[in-house]
């Protein structure tokens, strides 16, 4: 802590104290995970999207140095007049931010300072005290903050041409909700001071014992581990059930196993409960026979891979609107024979768009039942390349009318296992009903993944080498997908 607690440790000590304790005092263990490639595309879109931004102040000046000589040459500047500084630096009483946008207007003597998001509006919860941080530091410097803003993107701006800055970002002037939050924020600073501050690794769990699955920190194992792999943690939605959650952990209920049977659960969380203790699944044979018996043949089973960009890159797409660029098409004429693959994978560098549709429009046919897991994204992908191509939108139409989501039927608690694990995703439940096929293999396991990869081709980052290697990679995990659902459908159907 050369400089003190950094406004990131802030903000990880708001949701897990423990976390930020192993992120000041031991990083080899905190950044001993390697980074995922959504978090990398993560850091990949922020830093995007601050550059975009920043050409919104065509005078700001770019401080580089997050050290000594940065919180130097914010002291120089602090001195002159009208100034605009990108990432000005300030250490005072233990605490560290650098601001993305300073502004100083020199007859008031005032500043505004504007935090730049990734993100479609503000999001309360996390950008006011991040801002309440930094206005707190700069109080700190006798600075009078006049102004704050959240810088977000604006997800009505849709691309016609060359990109309109003032109309690609909102500029929200959030002074009212931080000042009135700064006292707060400000208790919460000295309290994690202090908890940071000690060398000694605080007693006990951690903050994230009280939360589901999907939000424990990066430390929950290492810290928790009296807490088995698969706990009260992976029950469906018990993380937005928190009363329950903290009764459990509470009582020392770590196990499914030790929830006691008169627990009150929703339906689908008592049924995955159920299934575990009793080690098998549960079946309705009956309705999962009615909802196969729907399909027309021939069945297709579609599935995209899709870029979803933050800064729209073509003609017709708003922030953070996917980009598909690939599809993977198994086609089974009639029930007893071997499905037909058919793809399309598009390997240049502008929209996709119309060559996907094209070859679409070429594999699909007029008739047959559509296939897909999760029909809420897949139809939402048709209905986008419908409003950016008028000459797709009959086809597209159809299409959508012909979708059949095969995850309904887990959704539905049609068939409950134990080794679903509460989840209706295909990696959950493939390995479960066919085991002998398998995502360990390939280097591309999931649609994060492919969708970094790809941006890597359509950004001219990739050389003819790495480009086939991609390529190849990439057919291999979007026909698994799709093989994948026929699989699952041959086991349902064989029931």
């Amino acid at each position: 802590m050369k400089f003190g607690i950094s406004k990131t440790d802030y903000m990880v000590y708001r949701e897990c104290h423990k976390d930020a304790w192993f992120k000041v005092h031991k990083p080899e263990l905190y950044f001993s995970n390697e980074i995922s490639e959504f978090a990398k595309a993560l850091i990949e879109t922020g830093n995007e999207v601050e550059l975009e931004a920043r050409k919104l102040f065509p005078d700001g000046v770019l401080l580089k140095d997050r050290g000594e000589a940065g919180l130097q040459e914010t002291k120089d500047w602090l001195k002159e007049g009208d100034f605009t500084l990108f990432q000005a630096v300030f250490s005072k009483d233990g605490f560290f931010a650098a601001v993305d946008v300073l502004q100083k207007d020199s007859i008031t003597g005032t500043y505004v300072i504007s935090e730049i998001k990734a993100t479609n509006a503000t999001k309360i919860k996390d950008h006011l005290p991040d801002l309440a941080f930094q206005v707190n530091l700069l109080q700190g410097y006798g600075l009078t903050v006049s102004r704050i803003n959240v810088i977000h993107l604006n997800d009505k701006y849709i691309r016609a041409g060359e990109l309109v800055l003032p109309q690609l970002f909102v500029i929200e002037d959030v002074t009212e909700q931080v000042l009135e939050i700064l006292p707060i924020v400000k208790l919460e600073m000295e309290q994690a001071l202090a908890y940071l501050s000690t060398e000694a690794e605080p007693y006990g769990t951690c903050d994230c014992v009280y939360k589901g699955r999907s939000n424990h920190c990066s430390m929950f194992r290492h810290i928790n581990t009296q807490i088995p792999e698969y706990s009260v943690h992976d029950i469906s939605r018990i993380g937005a059930s928190k009363k329950k959650l903290i009764e459990l952990i509470d009582s020392g209920v770590y196990t499914l196993t030790d929830i006691p049977v008169d627990f009150s659960l929703t339906d689908v969380q008592r049924n995955q409960v159920d299934v575990y203790n009793i080690g098998r699944p549960m079946i309705n044979t009956s309705s999962i026979i009615d909802e196969l018996s729907n399909l027309v043949y021939p069945i297709y089973f579609l599935d995209y891979e899709t870029y979803p960009c933050a800064v729209p890159r073509f003609d017709g797409y708003s922030p953070y609107k996917q980009i598909p660029f690939q599809y993977s098409l198994h086609i089974l004429e009639s029930p007893d024979s071997e499905p037909v693959h058919k793809d399309f994978l598009y390997e240049g560098i502008g929209d996709p768009s119309p060559k996907l549709f094209a070859a679409l429009r070429r594999d699909i046919g007029p008739k047959g039942s559509i296939l897909v897991w999760n029909k809420v994204f897949e139809q939402g992908i048709n209905k986008q390349l419908a409003k950016r191509l008028p000459i797709a939108s009959d086809f597209m139409a159809d299409v959508n009318s012909r979708i059949y989501d095969l995850m309904d039927i887990f959704k539905a608690q049609l068939y409950v296992h134990p080794g679903f694990k509460g989840k209706t995703s295909i990696k959950n439940v493939l390995p479960t009903l066919v085991p002998e096929l398998s995502y360990v293999e390939l280097d591309i396991k999931e649609g994060g993944t492919a969708s970094q990869r790809w941006n890597r081709i359509a950004t001219n980052k990739a050389d003819e080498e790495e480009k086939q290697k991609i390529v190849s990679d990439l057919k291999k995990y979007c026909s698994l997908d799709t093989y994948a659902m026929y699989a699952i459908w041959k086991h349902l159907r064989d029931l």
